[in-house]
């Protein structure tokens, strides 16, 4: 084990981040990009794209689980959780190359259908985010102590991961979504396989016996026992799901049919020609996104972490979602210009930034550690049922509304009921 794992160094943080920043960055180019390129060069209509959508969440549904606990009781290649991440790197980084040529291989096969070469490409690109989502969070809960150490290492993974995911909207924005595409795919495989080669995962992870639920710890139980964790407290992770599904609900909604709101409310936009306009949704979403995650970058480790230590992560998590909520509602109310819009993407970056941070660390300490791949994998069932309701129900919606206003008001409202579920989940101190 190298000095910087034992003395757990900022370096050390840093390194640990950057796997999942690698599906982060996979990611953000599949925001990016999905629909834009599905819809300007493929000419798919909003819930043709909505469907293609849906196939990555199908994915996940029995991906996550499925790898999490593989991952919790296998062992090869030097690790339980980086064979996953370095095969799901790769295939990730395929697929990202594959976006931009979904009509070559479709014509390369014989394929007619190119929805369906489209919606292939986007189940294994997610399904290879997935592989490796689940293990690059577990191992940071394998290699860190509860407490604040942990909250940490999810707090640094996160702003790292926006920081570089800013970075891949900027790109978009600036040279181009083509551009972004075949740099994402060396900088996925990079930083998914690189940084192994300086984390050592212990062999075994420690175990801790289920009790009733009455004997775990309360909500000011203090313990300094780093090594096990309390029995896993189901009551408490249901509460925890429900809440964080709503949150994701809001959020797929905007990733995904963004387009149509610019499309329909941003000034000029119907005047421009087919190409021009094209190009101005591309830039106009980066932009966006840049703006979610450059600004989303700064809160986990600079606000979310020492908010959490006064406040508590419960609290702290719900007040930047219900923050969230009001910025969902001030772009349907406010945002009548591209300067208005970016203006209310800054205020959804609060509650971005404790969404893909906090829940990780409450959710790792309400579980057994030694079943931790498991539970990220059932944890991630709050994300991608979200995402698949919002890719098929919401699509049709979307589609039938005059007002594409809707896409926004849907977010605000999920974000608003998931802050008030958060207030029920109970607050395990430790520092």
């Amino acid at each position: 084990m190298l000095s910087i794992q034992k003395k757990l160094s900022n370096l050390f943080y840093v390194i640990l981040g950057l796997p999942s920043t690698a599906m982060g960055f996979a990611l953000s180019i599949q925001i990016a990009v999905l629909s834009w390129i599905l819809r300007t060069k493929y000419n798919l209509e909003i819930d043709q794209i909505g469907i293609v959508w849906a196939a990555g969440p199908i994915a996940g549904i029995l991906g996550q689980p499925l790898i999490g606990l593989l991952s919790d009781k296998v062992w090869f290649w030097g690790g339980r959780r980086k064979p996953f991440i370095i095969i799901g790197g790769i295939l990730a980084a395929l697929m990202i190359f594959a976006l931009p040529n979904i009509d070559k291989i479709s014509n390369f096969f014989g394929i007619a259908s190119l929805m369906a070469v489209a919606i292939t490409v986007a189940l294994t690109l997610d399904l290879s985010i997935n592989i490796s989502f689940n293990p690059t969070r577990s191992i940071i809960a394998d290699v860190t102590p509860e407490g604040q150490p942990r909250t940490k290492g999810y707090t640094w993974m996160q702003s790292i991961s926006n920081l570089f995911g800013s970075g891949a909207y900027l790109m978009g924005a600036l040279i181009g979504n083509y551009f972004l595409i075949y740099a994402g795919v060396l900088i996925v495989l990079l930083f998914s396989i690189g940084p192994l080669l300086f984390i050592e995962e212990p062999r075994q992870l420690a175990k801790s016996v289920d009790k009733p639920e009455a004997d775990s710890p309360s909500d000011n139980t203090t313990s300094t026992d780093t090594g096990k964790t309390g029995a896993t407290q189901w009551k408490e992770l249901f509460k925890l799901y429900f809440a964080h599904g709503f949150s994701w609900l809001g959020i797929q909604t905007m990733f995904v049919y963004i387009f149509a709101f610019l499309e329909q409310k941003l000034p000029g936009m119907p005047d421009l020609s087919v190409a021009d306009r094209n190009l101005r949704l591309g830039q106009m979403i980066g932009w966006s996104f840049f703006i979610l995650n450059a600004v989303g970058s700064i809160w986990p480790a600079f606000l979310l972490e020492p908010m959490s230590k006064r406040l508590g992560r419960v609290r702290t998590h719900a007040l930047m979602v219900a923050i969230m909520a009001l910025g969902y509602f001030g772009i349907v109310l406010f945002a009548k210009n591209a300067l208005l819009l970016y203006s209310m993407m800054c205020v959804l970056t609060l509650g971005w930034a404790a969404v893909v941070s906090l829940p990780f660390a409450i959710m790792s300490e309400k579980v057994d550690k030694s079943r931790m791949g498991f539970f990220m994998g059932i944890f991630n069932l709050s994300v991608v049922l979200p995402q698949l309701i919002a890719s098929s129900v919401v699509g049709t919606i979307v589609k039938n509304a005059a007002d594409k206003g809707i896409i926004f008001i849907i977010s605000g409202v999920s974000l608003a009921i998931s802050a008030a579920l958060w207030l029920f989940v109970s607050e395990h101190r430790k520092n």
